[in-house]
Parts: C-alpha cells; structure tokens; sequence
C-alpha cells in the first residue's frame, strides 16, 4: 500500500498539542480533516472536466501512521455486479471480480463495501499536500479548540472562576479563567455593564468572576461572558465560605445587588435573604461567621461592598422589616396585599437609615421582598390619624347645621 511521507509526524503532533494546550487525538483529527481537504483540492485540481459534488468525498478519510510518519488516503466502495469496464463511479464502486481477484473469501456479495486504498504517488501529491494541509490545519486547530472550550466551560456556566486581567478591548476587559486546578487558561470577557465601579482593573490583577454565558459566534467561536457585577456571584461567593449552605442546611432565599448605583456618591450593595429549617441554626449567623469572618471573604473579595444579610420569614410584614435592616422598624401597614403596597412605620431617627443615600436601602428592600414599601415617621403618621379622626367626627354635625339652616 502506497504511503505518502510526512517526515516528523509524531514530533509536529507533539508541538501542536503543547502550542494549542489540545490532546493528541485531537491534533490527529484536525490533520486528518486537514489532509482530507487537501486530497479533494488535489483531484479538482487533476481532473478539472469532472463535476465533483459537495458530499463526493464523504467517503474518503485519511489512516495516519506515526510509526513510519505518513498517511494513506483510504475510501470505502460498494461492491457491485458489473465489469470494471461498466462502473462510472470509480470511487463509490468496485466490480465483484477485481474483489475476487484480490480477496480470497467467499462470503464477499454484491452491496458490500470494502476499503481500498487509494492514495495518490508521492511526487504527485505531496507537495500539495503539504502547502493546503497547511492552511486547514490552522484553521482545524481553532476549530478543535473551540469546540473543546464549549464542552469545557458550558457546565460551569453560573459558578464562580478565578480570573486574571490580561488587555483591554475597548471597554471591555479581557480576562485569562481557567476550569479547574493544571488546566490551560482561556481568554472571557468582562464587559463594561459587567464591571464593578469599585473595582480597579489592571494588567495581571486577579479576582474572582461569575460565568454568565458561554455563547457561541459565528467567527469567533465560543466566547465566556464572565461578570462582577451580577448577584449571582455575591450567591457563589457565599456558598463558597458558608459551609451551611453548601450542605443545605441554610438556604439562600433571595437576593437584590445594585451594582451600577445611581451616582458616584452611592457604593454598591446587596441584600440577602436567608432561612434554614434547623432550630438550632442561626441562617443569620452563619452567614456572618465568627467575629465576621465569613462575610468579611465575601466584602473583601468585592471590594468593601457593602452586604446585609437579613432572615426571610414567610410572614410578610415580618420579611419587610427585616428587609430594611440595618434600620429598625415600628410597625408595618399591609395596606393593599392583593398589589403588594406596604407601608413601614418608623421613629424619625431611623427615617433617614430606613430609606438609604439616595433611596437605595428602601429600593433593594422593595426588590429582596417583591412589595412596594412607603415609608413614614410614625410619629406624624399618627398626628395625621388623629386628625382624620377629628374630621370624621366633625362632618355630621356640620351636616346638621345645614340641614336646620335649610
């Protein structure tokens, strides 16, 4: 069998795979397909009257040996009852007799297929072979690594990664994660939304991020949207230092980040709601640790946010209440259930506590529990009953008068 020379297969195999941090195997498929595609450039090439269609080569693959470093071009043809004077699709079909001539069994019959070696000389095909190979190995080798970042990342989509500035894009910045402990490093993108003010991004500086989205694109391939500025990553961050939660014994409930506050002179925070079915376990406290430690992790990690963990209770008025922690709370009006409209009652030095700089503690308290929550000193809020009430008793004796008058 005839076998076309590729001196230093197995050592260019080794290079590519450490170049392009791929497997062998999976050098080996990409020059597979490389050397395929210069084979059918190499037959339009020589036979230009034939009109070859786009699925004629479908049949042909390449057996690289790196044994002997080269390759064989090998395609698959269908045993047929005809001469060999009688077959036009010399590459699909082989006459029963030139089988016969070459194979002695006698259980061969028309319709089967056998393999036959049909690579080219080497003077004919190997130089270009070589040029075209090349060319599409390049590409296959992107392609591979594609494909392996896709199946790589796509599971770890929603949990957290470690991440290495490496440039900048526009506003973008581009980041080096990698998958897991000895695994190579792949490029994401930290987009601008996905950015935190409090952040500083420079070249070589590390931090941790959240996996958004591996999505697909037509010419880049696979891309990583990574993000510091989701609540999914104030999410992770606490399952990675809360034991608790990660054995489930304390359960995250909800959580409201804003993390592109509406000016500079507000920081950035989040509020979590936790709960646990265990008696004996404080959620609150867990989530705190001792002395702190445990949220300091977490408000270290992302940059002195700040962070109030609060307990979630079934009972509406009592989540609202401690939604607005750390401000402490009189009383709380469920004024129309069925629209989630609340109103919190409160003394007028935790007023200013209650609502936050610029709205921002009654903002993420409204999104944390799902009601609208107005906010009052309970103080004038009673004045205003008291007076309500006057009125109500005053109105039917001014009715009176005008009823005697008339």
């Amino acid at each position: 069998m005839t076998l076309v020379s590729l001196p230093g297969l197995r050592a260019t195999i080794e290079e590519i795979s450490q170049r392009y941090n791929l497997p062998g195997s999976a050098v080996e498929e990409a020059l597979r397909e490389a050397l395929i595609k210069g084979y059918e450039k190499f037959r339009r090439s020589k036979n230009r009257e034939d009109d070859f269609s786009e699925e004629y080569f479908e049949n042909f693959n390449v057996q690289l040996d790196t044994d002997e470093e080269g390759f064989k071009i090998l395609t698959a043809k269908v045993i047929v009852d005809l001469d060999k004077e009688q077959i036009s699709h010399t590459d699909h079909q082989i006459a029963l007799s030139e089988v016969q001539e070459q194979i002695d069994d006698s259980e061969i019959q028309v319709g089967d297929s056998v393999i036959v070696d049909v690579t080219p000389e080497q003077k004919e095909f190997g130089r270009m072979a070589a040029i075209q190979t090349k060319q599409v190995l390049l590409q296959k080798l992107r392609d591979q690594q594609r494909k392996l970042i896709q199946e790589e990342f796509k599971d770890l989509e929603e949990t957290v990664l470690q991440a290495r500035v490496v440039r900048f894009e526009r506003q973008s910045a581009i980041v080096a994660v990698s998958s897991g402990l000895g695994q190579p490093e792949v490029e994401a993108e930290l987009p601008k939304r996905e950015q935190l003010p409090n952040d500083t991004y420079r070249s070589n500086a590390t931090f941790k991020v959240y996996l958004k989205k591996v999505r697909e694109t037509p010419h880049r391939g696979p891309q990583l949207i990574v993000s510091r500025a989701t609540a999914g990553l104030v999410v992770e961050l606490f399952s990675n230092e809360v034991p608790e939660i990660e054995e489930e014994i304390v359960r995250i409930v909800a959580v409201a980040r804003e993390a592109h506050p509406p000016s500079r002179h507000v920081g950035v925070r989040t509020k979590i709601a936790v709960d646990t079915l265990e008696r004996d376990v404080d959620p609150v406290g867990a989530c705190i640790g001792a002395r702190g430690s445990r949220i300091q992790a977490v408000v270290n990690e992302l940059r002195g946010e700040k962070i109030d963990v609060i307990r979630w209770s079934p009972d509406p008025s009592t989540y609202i209440a401690n939604s607005l922690s750390p401000a402490r709370v009189d009383r709380v009006v469920l004024a129309d259930p069925e629209e989630k409209q609340s109103l919190v009652l409160v003394a007028e030095d935790q007023l200013s506590l209650a609502i936050g700089k610029e709205g921002q503690n009654v903002r993420l308290a409204a999104r944390l529990t799902g009601w609208k929550i107005d906010i009052k000193d309970i103080n004038k809020y009673k004045e205003e009953e008291e007076t309500e009430e006057v009125d109500s008793e005053e109105d039917p004796v001014e009715l009176e008068e005008t009823d005697s008058e008339e």
